[in-house]
């Protein structure tokens, strides 16, 4: 019996750690630069940052929305939302960041998102950013070096903060 309980330890805590060890998409670590260039990263002095992320083809006709979640800390269910939209392909991507807030979640029956600096927008993107939320909460987290975020990247990053941008928030 013993055997056992020490082999099933053993796959459980190997499973843990290649999940873990997840490489962190593409996709996720060039919007991820973006919102680093463009100064979107919370300020603290941590050396890594936790993030999830979710890709919505289907919510705006005709473009790819990535959803974008920087955790507080690595077991924390609260932190900061940003809404990034890819554009070009992978000769020449253009990543605009359209959207961001903070939020925390209650823990419940159903998981609560409430806001503490809200969204851009009216009652529709809240709802729609509450939904990506939850379903990045039940997706694997990415932990990236932030030192990695500031290297080159051959993407291009645009913001509605952008003086050239501002009024082009997508709804």
């Amino acid at each position: 019996m013993k055997k056992i309980n020490l082999a099933l330890l053993v796959l459980l805590s190997l499973g843990a750690t290649v999940r873990a060890q997840e490489k962190t998409p593409p996709l996720l670590f060039r919007a991820a630069h973006c919102l680093a260039v463009k100064e979107f990263l919370p300020r603290s002095n941590a050396r890594k940052l936790t993030f999830g992320y979710l890709l919505d083809e289907h919510s705006y006709s005709g473009d790819k929305v990535i959803y974008i979640v920087i955790y507080a800390a690595p077991a924390r269910s609260n932190g900061w939302f940003f809404a990034v939209f890819p554009t070009g392909n992978a000769g020449h991507e253009v990543f605009n960041i359209q959207n961001n807030a903070t939020f925390v979640l209650s823990k419940h029956e159903r998981i609560g998102v409430s806001f503490t600096s809200p969204p851009l927008g009216g009652i529709w993107t809240q709802e729609h950013i509450v939904s990506a939320i939850k379903k990045i909460e039940k997706q694997p987290r990415f932990t990236i070096l932030v030192k990695d975020l500031y290297a080159a990247s051959s993407c291009s990053c645009e913001s509605y903060t952008d003086p050239q941008h501002k009024g082009t928030l997508k709804r």
